[in-house]
């Protein structure tokens, strides 16, 4: 099991960038290569939801096994490439949100793949989708109106 953690500080209020992390609609914004999400059985901020990412034509099955609104979502998933876990804990900071995204991968194969995909922070790079993501969440949070979120969030 390979583990891989990145941190990114997001000029946000911590529910603002939760909203954000959760809205699958907006996932293609900022995860490199996801075509589409469908299979979606119920909130992404909720335990128990399923819903599949793809990526072109490869399916990335996830589940959410854990979620505190506001805090935290710990995923499982699975595709041909990469298989795992990812906990992804917010929390308040004096300059906005700190978001912290942790990767565990399961198998050989996974674990190559998430070291090439944790080297460096290039666009596709888990630190360059996380940065993309903070930058997102920041325009996000200058277009709402004092402080409210302007998140279109898919079952929250």
């Amino acid at each position: 099991m390979a583990t891989h953690t990145f941190r990114v500080q997001a000029a946000a209020p911590r529910r603002h960038v939760f909203d954000l992390w959760t809205n699958l609609n907006r996932l293609p914004e900022w995860l490199t290569g996801v075509t589409r999400v469908t299979d979606i059985t119920g909130p992404a901020g909720r335990a128990g939801t399923h819903y599949t990412l793809w990526f072109g034509p490869i399916r990335c099955p996830q589940e959410i096994l854990e979620a505190v609104p506001g805090r935290m979502v710990r995923t499982r998933f699975r595709s041909p490439l990469l298989r795992g876990e990812m906990l992804v804990t917010f929390e308040t900071q004096a300059s906005g949100t700190r978001v912290t995204q942790e990767f565990r991968t399961n198998g050989f194969v996974p674990a190559v793949a998430a070291r090439l995909l944790a080297t460096g922070s290039y666009s596709g790079s888990f630190q360059g989708e996380l940065e993309v993501f903070a930058r997102l969440v920041q325009r996000s949070a200058s277009a709402s109106d004092a402080g409210e979120c302007a998140v279109d969030s898919v079952g929250l």
